[in-house]
């Protein structure tokens, strides 16, 4: 999952990406064996920011487009790269360890992007996108009283009820898989029914916390399965997040075999930097037997 901010720029960036069928470059191997690439430049951004870095290669800024670019076709080991240059020009740059650490995490890099997203907080304790960030770092480590302290703080930073909502979806998730059943149910009564969200593509989420309230059904939270060969980002966005959650939700009450049977189908997807496709693949490698199955 990302923040409402990031997926706004995920918006447009995924239109670009989405454009683009062939893979190029790979970017990471996961623990379950697969391989994940990143998409062909073929609108040639990051051509074109590479172009105008190299005519102000010390520049932060034009380093931020160069990885903003990098980021549009999935060349997120590029961008960390990319990220990394800048953080020399600007060493105390809240906003770039954030960014970092949130390209380390589809890279399967936890314990860097915990390390970079802890800084992040520090150097800007207002810095809500780094609170988010590091509570999916802490829990994609299984980490999950550290994940819940960090989404807490999400919550309590979230500039709008969007960002609150998603915040909360996490932090009741948090919550449950550390055990604290009663803080994570009193953590959804800050969703109360008449709270709706602004922006239409996010309305899943909302979905998602109504669904762990008792308010909807799975079927009616659930989003269309995206058909065999999608390629489409933002249809599979709103399936991987949703069908993260119900099959999360399973496994918190007990139905293990429930709860993988939804990871499952979230893997046959393609787009492997979606935070509910990052927590299944992490589910199903704890299990390896049954990751096995795949």
């Amino acid at each position: 999952m990302a923040t409402v901010r990031s997926l706004r720029l995920l918006a447009s960036v995924w239109a670009l990406a989405a454009a683009a069928p062939a893979q190029t470059k790979l970017e990471v191997t996961s623990k379950l064996g697969t391989k994940f690439y990143s998409l062909a430049d073929e609108k040639g951004a990051v051509a074109a920011a590479q172009k105008n870095l190299a005519a102000d290669p010390k520049s932060a800024d034009l380093l931020r487009r160069l990885a903003q670019a990098q980021i549009s076709v999935w060349e997120d080991k590029e961008a960390i790269q990319t990220l990394t240059r800048a953080l020399t020009v600007s060493p105390e740059d809240a906003d770039l360890y954030t960014e970092r650490g949130h390209r380390e995490l589809p890279l399967r890099e936890f314990t860097r992007a915990r390390a970079d997203l802890t800084r992040a907080a520090a150097l800007n304790p207002k810095n809500m996108a780094a609170y988010y960030h590091l509570g999916l770092a802490h829990y994609f480590l299984g980490e999950f009283a550290q994940a819940a302290d960090a989404f807490r703080h999400a919550v309590e930073t979230a500039p709008n009820t969007d960002e609150r909502i998603n915040s909360t979806n996490w932090l009741y998730a948090a919550l449950r898989r550390a055990k604290r059943t009663d803080e994570a149910a009193k953590a959804l009564e800050a969703i109360p029914p008449e709270m709706t969200n602004k922006e239409p593509h996010t309305r899943f989420y909302l979905n998602l916390v109504r669904f762990c309230q008792g308010k909807m059904t799975e079927s009616e939270a659930l989003p269309p399965e995206p058909p065999a060969g999608n390629t489409d980002p933002e249809v599979e966005l709103p399936f991987d997040t949703v069908a993260y959650g119900i099959g999360n939700w399973h496994l918190y009450n007990g139905d293990t075999a429930k709860a993988q049977e939804y990871f499952r189908r979230i893997l046959k997807g393609h787009v492997w930097i979606t935070w509910g496709f990052i927590g299944a693949e992490t589910e199903l490698q704890r299990k390896r037997p049954a990751a096995a199955k795949l």
